[in-house]
């Protein structure tokens, strides 16, 4: 296992020289700038800035936001691609095709992507012909509390793919014999859905549910490009466009503050992540 440790570490040291260069030192550098107060003499300020920003109201509107969007985007993406990939791992190979394509949106550039959304919930949009013709008013998608819904359902068609993936090389593990004795027993697909296939893909559903939550914390460039730094919308205005306007406005105390006061957050939101694989996984195992 050593002589496998030592072999490993020439190829592991460039990237983790990579992320130490240009994420650890910046991360724990950034704490002086949040307990300072950033004048000439830059002095010891302790916690003041947090309880500045964490009273600040745009901070609180951006973080609320940001964690409604994430608690909407997040388990949805689980959910869909993992019926997404239960259901292409059942109709192979003939999901072959499917199971390509998938991936093709997170592929694509996000700027080509955004105008591609732009057009279509545009007033005059192709959607909004759809509901005309099928009898329905147009709909303002990009103002309004409307505005949510193109931001998440472009969230879903950009991530998808990849979280279908590793779904599915979890699935492929999966002995098939399992899938043969419940449908010789009568299950539905739903039925072996939840029963077999979920248990089994646990660890590589938490790493999903990790990433899932991950992506929907950065929904930024989407609501960037479509609202600008300052949404005419309340209920898009998001952490990210706080951090944003502060940094362009060289406030790097109430930045790196807010993104310490975030960080807390999803620090948390993790631990009660990973304990509930941990109870799931006893549960599974009976109880050891």
């Amino acid at each position: 296992m050593y002589k496998k440790l030592r072999t490993a570490w020439p190829f592991l040291l460039p990237g983790m020289a990579g992320l130490l260069v240009f994420y650890g030192i910046p991360f724990v550098g950034g704490i002086w700038y949040s307990v300072t107060d950033g004048r000439v003499e830059n002095s010891f300020v302790g916690f003041a800035n947090y309880v500045s920003v964490w009273g600040n109201p745009m901070f609180q509107t951006g973080l609320k936001n940001t964690m409604e969007l994430s608690l909407i985007c997040a388990p949805l993406l689980f959910l869909l691609s993992f019926l997404l990939a239960a259901g292409l791992h059942r109709i192979r190979p003939a999901g072959g095709f499917f199971r390509s394509s998938v991936l093709m949106p997170y592929l694509m550039p996000s700027s080509a992507i955004l105008i591609i959304w732009l057009m279509w919930f545009d007033f005059a949009g192709p959607v909004n012909r759809i509901i005309t013709a099928l009898g329905g008013a147009r709909i303002d998608w990009l103002k309004g509390s409307e505005s949510r819904i193109p931001v998440i359902l472009l969230f879903l068609w950009k991530n998808l793919g990849f979280c279908v993936v590793i779904f599915m090389s979890a699935l492929q593990s999966i002995p098939e014999s399992l899938y043969e004795y419940a449908t010789l027993e009568g299950a539905s697909f739903l039925k072996q859905t939840f029963s077999i296939t979920l248990p089994l893909a646990i660890p590589s559903a938490f790493l999903v549910a990790i990433l899932s939550f991950v992506n929907a914390f950065r929904i930024f460039k989407e609501v960037y490009f479509m609202a600008g730094a300052y949404p005419d919308e309340p209920l898009l205005y998001t952490l990210q466009n706080y951090m944003n306007n502060m940094y362009g406005k060289l406030n790097y105390q109430n930045v790196t503050t807010a993104a310490y006061i975030f960080a807390l957050i999803v620090l948390a939101l993790f631990g009660l992540l990973f304990i509930s694989q941990r109870q799931a996984l006893k549960r599974l195992n009976g109880g050891d």
